[in-house]
């Protein structure tokens, strides 16, 4: 794809698991040519290795052939050219040299202190392509952070606060069941690359672009005012119902549930209207919104009664024949269903590369439509190594005997 906004950008790729992964898929997404750089001696992308797998009879949770792949890397690898380079060998020093020098954008998440010990850190890099742009994603930023200095996703939330924000105000901590510190890092890693080549373009000069998933969690939990709303005795945690926007909530009607979110005055009274209860809007405990805060107990259980005997369907339906956003709540199998965003590609059926569709499988597409440029995938995860001939010889103009000496030297 030609007309995609970052055609003619090559990018290698040194991610592994989700949180790197991720941001070279959205980069691959947007038409970069993704080169992604896998040791055969460990397995290639430990996400390779997670279950469940996809192969020629399905499903499975464990591997029950040779070409079975894991639905991780399924989705993950779209778009991507897989070689194999052992960068523990010294010998793939110079191979590695190859493959960025003329790249545009290299992006690596291995813990802090890595890329040094293996003599891929930024300043060794520079010195082989300085209009490269060098973008590291780490748990805590490239100064490394607690202990280990490793992170993973539920640690991430621990430490943002995110994991006290949801919930019951008695109950414990509550883990966010979409990993969101694995995926929100790659959001602000890929617009930190597409930025610094923005300015590549006038300097001629590339840059380190460090994201820390712990710093980008908690900037989004920072932009909600909870050390705000605890100095004023507003509760942080207030389980499915939030009183400082009351009637707004999750309700539960007769054979689900519904999200209701009614802030505004107009949309608090539709809400009085739908539930038969007009009499309530000018009720001086109902009428304005600071009132409706000081007696949200009163007006979610005044609701949540006239939800808990009616479907979901006849609750949604009176709700929006008053103007009042709600919703209901889906199944996730459901909601990657909806025609809408199957239509608008950001969800798209996945496939294995071999057999085809031969489970009824949802992948990520690319949430960004664009007037005149296309984004999105067409080509499926690679194999480990497939690629090798491909971008080695045809791209690096290495030859066959380069290659088998490469390999006979545990090189690729």
């Amino acid at each position: 794809m030609t007309d995609q906004p970052l055609a003619g950008r090559t990018v290698i790729d040194l991610t592994t698991a989700l949180a790197g992964p991720y941001a070279t898929l959205l980069l691959a997404g947007l038409g970069a040519t993704v080169i992604k750089v896998e040791n055969p001696f460990t397995g290639g992308d430990s996400s390779r290795n997670n279950a469940p797998y996809l192969g020629r009879d399905g499903l499975s949770l464990t591997r029950r052939g040779e070409d079975d792949m894991s639905v991780s890397m399924l989705v993950r690898g779209r778009n991507k050219l897989s070689v194999t380079l052992n960068l523990k060998n010294p010998r793939a020093k110079a191979v590695f040299a190859d493959l960025v020098r003329d790249a545009d954008v290299l992006v690596e998440n291995y813990s802090p202190g890595v890329t040094h010990r293996l003599g891929i850190d930024y300043p060794a890099v520079r010195e082989l392509n300085p209009r490269l742009v060098y973008t590291s994603i780490s748990g805590f930023g490239a100064q490394g952070g607690p202990g280990s200095g490793k992170a993973m996703d539920s640690i991430i939330q621990a430490l943002s606060g995110v994991m006290m924000t949801a919930g019951e105000p008695d109950e414990g901590p509550v883990r966010f069941g979409l990993p969101v510190g694995d995926m929100l890092a790659p959001l602000f890693a890929v617009i930190g690359t597409v930025s610094a080549l923005m300015q590549a373009e006038h300097t001629g000069e590339g840059q380190h672009v460090d994201v820390s998933m712990l710093g980008a969690l908690t900037s989004l939990v920072a932009c909600e005012p909870f050390d705000a709303f605890e100095a004023v005795g507003l509760p942080q945690r207030t389980g499915s119902m939030v009183p400082r926007l009351a009637p707004f909530g999750i309700l539960p009607a007769a054979d689900g549930h519904v999200a209701l979110c009614a802030p505004t005055d107009a949309f608090a009274h539709g809400v009085l209207r739908a539930i038969g209860r007009a009499d309530l809007v000018e009720d001086g405990r109902f009428h304005s919104r600071d009132q409706r805060v000081r007696h949200a107990d009163e007006l979610h259980d005044l609701i949540r009664e006239w939800c808990s005997s009616r479907p979901v369907a006849e609750v949604v339906d009176a709700f929006a024949a008053h103007g009042v956003p709600a919703a209901p709540v889906r199944e996730p199998r459901e909601a990657v269903r909806d025609p809408l965003v199957r239509q608008r590609e950001e969800v798209v059926p996945l496939a294995h590369p071999r057999h085809g569709a031969v489970a009824d499988l949802s992948a990520t597409g690319i949430p960004i439509r664009f007037s005149g440029a296309r984004a999105g995938f067409d080509r499926p995860a690679p194999a480990l190594g497939e690629h090798n001939d491909q971008v080695y010889r045809e791209r690096l103009g290495y030859s066959a005997e380069q290659l088998a000496e490469l390999a006979a030297d545990a090189v690729i």
